[in-house]
């Protein structure tokens, strides 16, 4: 099927792009199967009410209600992915055992949905990645491989160990299955919220603002889905505005605390989803990524990693820049903080 789709107006305008082909996107139905496939596994998630602000000039400010995927077992809302992908498998093929490349959370939701399904993990990932989020891995049965913190080091390395073993890769984000496990948070989402206006979803390689706006524009096109990512790793933004995939130095987007979304490039797969369901992308400074993880801990009792903090920081101190609407919604996408960095965040 062939459709046009013009870029979103002002105040998120980009270049007009054109995109020939829609078959290859995810759709509703394949979110519901994959809804399916992590019940029971996965945490349906609530919608937790930000307190408003008790400043009367502020008072008018829209509803908001953060999507706590910090509860989900492995402390983000990755296992949705990983398990509806690796489920997915023939048997033969998830016997074999997987691998993947992750800085982290995707890691971590790969070796719980391994050890989950008695499979053998092997994790590749950057030799800067936190200690809490390896020690995690390696408890829940997962073996470590290190590598450079560079996009190409870790899908290379994935790639030989896959081929010399006969691993299956399970793509942090550039795939279809994948896409369809982080789209059931967008599923949620509508059906707890069935008149949200405004969806706010962090953006490191784009897997869940790719699944999570092809749920929401499915259920709800009404509503606005807009991306957050830091101002020091902005590639997301970049790739929308040129129409294309961007990619930032490893260099630059170390630069920032959310070590999480410190992806070099979205992925195509994504970036397809992000052009046609997408109504925009907002960046948010370090210092708005820690005071919204300090009034997320202090005010809704809610631990979030940088990376995590970022949709609402975008809530908090942006809110001139979003669309209007009466509700939104801030998904917070991982709470797995190193202890001493969370506790200088709390000073």
């Amino acid at each position: 099927m062939s459709r046009r789709k013009r870029a979103p107006a002002p105040p998120f305008a980009a270049p007009e792009v054109v995109f020939e082909t829609m078959s290859d996107l995810v759709s509703l139905p394949e979110i519901e199967r994959a809804a399916e496939r992590i019940a029971g596994v996965a945490v349906r998630t609530p919608l937790v009410p930000f307190p408003r602000d008790p400043d009367p000039a502020t008072a008018q400010q829209p509803a908001l209600l953060v999507k706590a995927e910090s509860l989900q077992p492995i402390g983000a809302f990755k296992v949705r992915g990983a398990y509806a992908a690796i489920a997915s498998l023939p048997e033969a093929e998830r016997a074999a055992g997987v691998v993947t490349h992750s800085s982290g959370n995707h890691a971590q939701a790969v070796a719980y949905a391994a050890r989950a399904l008695g499979i053998k993990a092997v994790l590749v990932m950057p030799h800067t990645t936190p200690g809490v989020k390896v020690e995690r891995c390696i408890a829940l049965g997962a073996e470590v491989v290190y590598v450079e913190p560079t996009a190409r080091a870790r899908a290379e390395t994935a790639g030989k160990l896959a081929s010399a073993h006969g691993f299956t890769m399970i793509p942090p984000y550039d795939d279809a299955r994948v896409i369809a496990g982080q789209g059931t948070a967008g599923l949620e989402i509508v059906q707890d919220c069935p008149d949200v206006d405004v969806v706010l979803v962090p953006i490191s390689g784009g897997g869940l603002i790719a699944g999570v706006s092809a749920a929401v524009k499915a259920l709800r096109p009404e509503a606005k889905v807009i991306g957050v990512e830091p101002e020091l790793a902005a590639d997301a933004r970049d790739s929308m505005a040129a129409g294309h995939p961007v990619s930032w130095d490893a260099e630059k987007t170390g630069r920032t605390i959310a070590d999480a979304l410190r992806v070099q490039r979205v992925g195509d797969l994504p970036f397809a989803h992000i052009q046609a369901h997408v109504d925009g992308i907002v960046t948010v400074t370090e210092d708005e990524i820690r005071r919204a993880m300090r009034r997320l801990a202090r005010e809704a009792r809610l631990i979030a990693e940088p990376g995590g903090a970022v949709a609402t920081a975008a809530a908090l101190y942006h809110g001139a820049e979003l669309p209007a609407g009466g509700t939104r919604v801030s998904i917070l996408s991982g709470g797995n903080v190193d202890p001493a960095l969370f506790l200088d965040v709390l000073k």
